[in-house]
C-alpha cells in the first residue's frame, strides 16, 4: 500500500470511561475528546453488556437470540453484536478525515498527500439508507464441533454474532468519484483507526481487507447513522463500510483510509484470514466474500417449556444471496412444515417467522428451522468444513426441554 503495504501482483483474487451513552457519543460528535483516544473502559468494549443480552469473548460480544424477542424487525443498538480484533477506539468527529490515494484515482494521489473529506463534508454529500444485516464469518462456529466433530480455530460464536440495521450515509461511488476514480482501478483498501493487531508477538497493524471496484460501486455504503442516530462507537463512530451480504470483516469500522489501485491489492485479512482452507478446497484457499444461509430460534439454549400447553415458536433467516423464500421448522427431526411469515422478508435483511407447536409429552426435543433463500439455496444438514470455522450455513439442532404441566 502507498506508505508500506505488500501487493502479490501474481494474486489475482482478492475510567475514559463508557461514554455515559447519548451524553458521550453527543460529545464524541462535537469534537471534543482527543483524537484517537483509545476507549479506557472497563474492557475493550466501551457499552454496557448485561450478561442477559450478550455472552462475552474477550473483545468480542455475542447477542443472545432469546433477548431480540419482541424487539422488532431491526436489531437494537444496546443488543447488537460487537466484534473487535482490539479494542473500541473514541475519536473527534471534528478532526477525523478520511484520506483517499493510489494509483486508481486521478493524478495517483500519494498517501502523505491524500484527497480528503472531513465529516461534515461527508454528511453534507447526497446521503442513501438502506436496511441491511452485519454477520462475522465465524457466526456459527461452535457448530462445526458441537454438531460435526470438527476441530476449528477462532472464537467459539453460536448464532448471535449478527445483527440487522438502518444504515445512513453515503454510497462509497459517490466518495470515489469525487476523489477521481479511473478506469484502471481494480480493488479498494479500507483501513480502520482502531489500535493495532498484534498476534503471537507479530504487529499486523491496522485491520484492513481488499474490496473489489465492483462491490464497492454497487452497493457500499460509508455510514455515519445507525438506526437512526451517530454510529456508537463500538459500532463504526464516526464513520464506518458497510459492505452489505458480505461478511463482516469487509465492514470495517473506524475507517480512516482508502487506498484505491489500479493493482490487486492484499493484507493478513485475505491472505492469513478469511479464506476457506481445508482438505476441500485449493492449497491456496478460497476467499471469504458472501454469506451463506441461516436460520435461529428467539429461544434460550436449553429452553424448558411446558407440556400440553400451545407455544408459538419464533425465529429469524437470512442469507447473502437475497431474501429468504421460504422457512421450514421440525420438532422431530423428520418431519418438517413451513413457518409463518411475520415480517417483509428484504433482499438484505433477514424474515420473520413464527411456528406454533403444542408439545403432548415431557421430555427432551431438538428443533430445526431450515430457510431457502431466493436463488433455490437451502441449509444443507452438513456445512462445509474449513479449518478457520467460517461460513457455518447448516441447520442447527436447537436443545429444549418439555416438562410436565
Amino acid at each position: 500500500m502507498g506508505g508500506g503495504e505488500a501487493r502479490l501482483p501474481g494474486l489475482s483474487r482478492r475510567g475514559m470511561l463508557k461514554l455515559a451513552a447519548a451524553g458521550g457519543l453527543a460529545a464524541a460528535a462535537a469534537g471534543t475528546l482527543p483524537a484517537g483516544t483509545a476507549a479506557a473502559a472497563d474492557g475493550p468494549i466501551v457499552k454496557p453488556l448485561p450478561p442477559e443480552l450478550f455472552e462475552v469473548y474477550g473483545t468480542n460480544a455475542e447477542t443472545r437470540w432469546e433477548a431480540l424477542s419482541g424487539q422488532g424487525y431491526l436489531t437494537p443498538v444496546d443488543r447488537f453484536f460487537v466484534r473487535d480484533h482490539t479494542s473500541t477506539p473514541i475519536l473527534d468527529a471534528a478532526a477525523w478525515r478520511l484520506r483517499l490515494f493510489g494509483s486508481g484515482l486521478r493524478g495517483a494521489p500519494t498517501a502523505a498527500n491524500p484527497v480528503e473529506f472531513s465529516y461534515r463534508e461527508l454528511r453534507e454529500l447526497p446521503s442513501e439508507t438502506i436496511t441491511a444485516f452485519i454477520e462475522c464469518a465465524g457466526n456459527g462456529r461452535s457448530f462445526f464441533t458441537s454438531q460435526q466433530g470438527q476441530s476449528v480455530s477462532g472464537t467459539a460464536w453460536k448464532l448471535g454474532a449478527v445483527g440487522v440495521a438502518r444504515w445512513r450515509g453515503v454510497r462509497l461511488a459517490t466518495v470515489l468519484a469525487r476523489a477521481g476514480l479511473t478506469r484502471h482501478a481494480v480493488d479498494v483498501l479500507p483501513e480502520g483507526l482502531d489500535p493495532d493487531y498484534v498476534t503471537a508477538g507479530v504487529n499486523l497493524g491496522k485491520v484492513r481487507r481488499p474490496l473489489p471496484v465492483a462491490k464497492a460501486l454497487q452497493d457500499v455504503l460509508l455510514a455515519y447513522e445507525m438506526n437512526g442516530r451517530p454510529l456508537p462507537p463500538d459500532h463504526g463512530f464516526p464513520v464506518r463500510l458497510v459492505v452489505p451480504s458480505w461478511a463482516g470483516i469487509s465492514s470495517i469500522k473506524w475507517l480512516g483510509r482508502l487506498e484505491v489501485s489500479a493493482d490487486p491489492l492484499v493484507s493478513p485479512w485475505n491472505t492469513q484470514y478469511y479464506r476457506l482452507l481445508g482438505p476441500d478446497y485449493p492449497a491456496e484457499g478460497t476467499l471469504v466474500t458472501e454469506q451463506v444461509v441461516k436460520s435461529a430460534f428467539e429461544l434460550p439454549w436449553h429452553a424448558t417449556l411446558a407440556a400440553g400447553r400451545r407455544h408459538v415458536l419464533r425465529g429469524r433467516s437470512w442469507s447473502g444471496h437475497g431474501r429468504i423464500r421460504r422457512v421450514e421448522v421440525s420438532t422431530d427431526g423428520v418431519t418438517w412444515e413451513p413457518a409463518k411469515p411475520i415480517s417483509p422478508a428484504l433482499d438484505r435483511g433477514w424474515l420473520q417467522w413464527e411456528f406454533p407447536w403444542r408439545p403432548r409429552n415431557a421430555g427432551e426435543y431438538t428443533l430445526r428451522a431450515r430457510a431457502t433463500d431466493i436463488t433455490g439455496v437451502r441449509q444443507p444438514d452438513v456445512a462445509p468444513y474449513n479449518t478457520q470455522g467460517y461460513l457455518f450455513g447448516a441447520v442447527v439442532r436447537h436443545p429444549v426441554t418439555v416438562s410436565a404441566a
